[in-house]
């Protein structure tokens, strides 16, 4: 009888470990589905960016450190190794970009370029979509770390060696205050 009863036992703890182990897995690959969705975006961006550079260079001449920084930014994503790199690459860019859209307030012939404006008007629909994949991969790794830091997942999550994935966060220059002048 006891037999049938640690064998019953070891059944439900094996299925509990399958069935942890299994929606840890689903979880994790959802975290990196949602990174996915943030690099295609991100990839649209970049694949916007030269010719947004190229259409400013054409009216703002002695802009170039503005328009290095933009190219520099660009290239320091592209060689980023890791999420967490990507997303400090990410934040300088943004950062570049800001100072680059700035710039048409001051020339009154590139704000009214049509190829400018058309393509200023893209980069905001994604940067929009950029926050929103963001979000989402934000959402989607909150799960899967809860995941492997409650009881009981956390001790199949351990013994299975899942790790914690990073939060998509603001670098320190994005939390500054914004300062508007007039």
């Amino acid at each position: 009888m006891w037999i049938w009863i640690l064998l019953a036992i070891v059944i439900v703890i094996v299925l509990y470990v399958i069935g942890a182990y299994n929606k840890l897995v689903i979880l994790r690959n959802r975290v990196r589905d949602q990174w996915a969705q943030i690099d295609v975006q991100l990839k649209r961006r970049f694949d916007l960016i030269p010719n947004l550079v190229e259409t400013v260079k054409g009216y703002t001449k002695h802009e170039s450190e503005t328009l290095e920084n933009v190219i520099k930014a660009r290239n320091t994503f592209l060689s980023a190794t890791s999420p967490e790199d990507e997303m400090k690459a990410d934040g300088e860019l943004t950062k570049a970009m800001t100072k680059l859209f700035a710039l048409s307030e001051s020339y009154p012939d590139l704000k009214a370029n049509t190829n400018f404006t058309e393509l200023q008007s893209e980069l905001q629909q994604t940067e929009d979509k950029i926050a929103v994949a963001r979000q989402f991969y934000n959402d989607t790794v909150l799960n899967y770390n809860n995941r492997i830091e409650v009881v009981p997942s956390n001790f199949v999550a351990s013994l299975f060696r899942f790790k914690k994935e990073a939060f998509f966060e603001a670098n320190e220059t994005e939390r500054e205050n914004v300062q508007v002048k007039f």
